[in-house]
């Protein structure tokens, strides 16, 4: 007789305890600085006039985040607490949906833990999950989508009610900003390529075949396609009532403004930086350091020294086998960080910041986690195993910087600048 492959365990407990506890050390002290900084002076009034509706501000960036600092506002009042409530349970589901995502595209629980560990440590996660700020809610909404697509996938007979919540959340995306268009864009196009791919005679009409068999492409379109745009549509609707400025001329004459807001010439700026310098990790911005609530205190951002760097070659290795042997999740990771960073080197905006890498580094992270989860696989459990370890033990001497903790002197930050672009 013949055993029966064991099946790996679904570590469902362990992704809802991290990211349970990843949420417990964000809201330690999240009203602290207790006075808007950095781009939350321009967010938080925003998201009053939302709930004023007298004047329509900020008018470059669609509206779904500042509509959830609005509701956090709303329901817990026009404080730092209500402010950053929301931001903290996006960065929480954030870090749970990529745990999920990874679970249902690899079936590894090492590789579930190497993506929790890496993404909770790696910085722009932590820091933009204690600001109120837009980033954070488009980057819990991406996460979402992708786990709720791997789950269609990975289980097809589920897959109609999942690509219906992956379709919402892409949609959720876009709404929070417009980062996000280039990755919303890919799973429709992944599901057209792949059912291609499969040859299918009738390809718009056939139910057979990857990536969610059961679901025709022409249903996919809709779930993937329309369901995403009208959902991104419905989050404009506040901005039709507002006393001035609002929209009355139509959601394409606004859009239109939105592009000219976006892409008008902007004063040069201290902490401006290229797109390189992201990927190897030169430039920093700092969203806090002055003397508040009693003490000096700063918010650096920047990603973890030793998993940024680290991750360059384990895009190339997720590359290497994604064409070599055909690895699906390593050659989809390779695609979605190639996609989000290749927006900045063409996108006609004239200041850009280390905060745009957020996205793309978030998939750097993943891809950190699969090549360890590989070299685990191989046997060099002690190099996959000390990554996670030395990353952890890197966040915590950075700590103070991230979460606006009291720090003893006005130069402290020295400790923690060690490259020139970091001051």
């Amino acid at each position: 007789m013949i055993r029966t492959p064991e099946q790996p365990r679904d570590p469902l407990a362990w992704c809802a305890a991290f990211a349970l506890a990843f949420w417990l050390l964000l809201v330690w002290n999240l009203a602290v600085p207790s006075a808007p900084y950095f781009d939350e002076v321009h967010y938080i009034p925003a998201a009053r006039e939302l709930l004023a509706l007298e004047r329509y501000s900020n008018r470059e960036h669609p509206l779904f985040g500042k509509e959830m600092i609005a509701l956090g506002i709303a329901i817990f009042g026009d404080n730092p607490w209500g402010w950053r409530i929301f931001p903290s349970l996006a960065g929480a589901t954030a870090l749970f949906a990529i745990m999920r995502a990874v679970w249902f595209g690899t079936l590894s629980r090492f590789a579930v833990i190497a993506a929790g560990i890496l993404i909770a440590t790696g910085f722009p996660l932590f820091v933009h999950s204690r600001i109120a700020m837009l980033d954070i809610f488009m980057v819990a909404a991406l996460a979402v989508a992708f786990w709720q697509l791997a789950a269609a996938m990975r289980e097809p007979e589920e897959g109609r009610w999942r690509l219906a919540l992956t379709g919402i959340a892409l949609g959720l995306a876009m709404a929070s900003k417009w980062n996000a268009i280039p990755i919303a864009a890919v799973p429709g196009l992944g599901f057209l390529v792949l059912r291609w791919s499969a040859g299918r005679r009738r390809l718009f009409l056939s139910r057979r075949g990857s990536p969610v068999p059961g679901i025709t492409l022409l249903e996919a379109s809709v779930w993937l396609g329309i369901v995403p745009l009208v959902v991104y549509a419905v989050t404009f609707w506040p901005g039709y009532w507002f006393e001035n400025y609002h929209i009355s001329q139509g959601i394409a004459a606004h859009h239109r403004l939105m592009f000219e807001l976006q892409t008008q010439v902007l004063k040069s700026h201290p902490y401006e930086s290229t797109w390189p310098e992201w990927v190897l990790n030169l430039r920093a911005i700092w969203y806090l350091y002055e003397n508040v609530d009693g003490a000096q205190r700063g918010v650096m951002l920047i990603g973890n020294p030793l998993t940024m760097l680290l991750g360059l070659p384990a895009l190339l290795w997720c590359a290497t086998r994604g064409v070599a042997q055909r690895a699906p999740v390593h050659t989809a990771v390779v695609i979605l960080y190639a996609a989000s960073l290749g927006l900045w080197l063409f996108a006609a905006k004239s200041t850009q910041f280390y905060y745009h890498y957020f996205l793309p580094s978030t998939f750097l992270l993943v891809a950190l986690a699969l090549t360890l989860d590989d070299v685990w696989k191989a046997g060099w459990r002690k190099m996959a195993a000390g990554t996670l370890v030395a990353s952890t033990l890197i966040f915590a001497f950075y700590y103070k910087i991230l979460a606006a903790e009291p720090l003893a002197r006005p130069d402290s930050f020295a400790a923690w600048t060690w490259l020139e672009g970091w001051r």
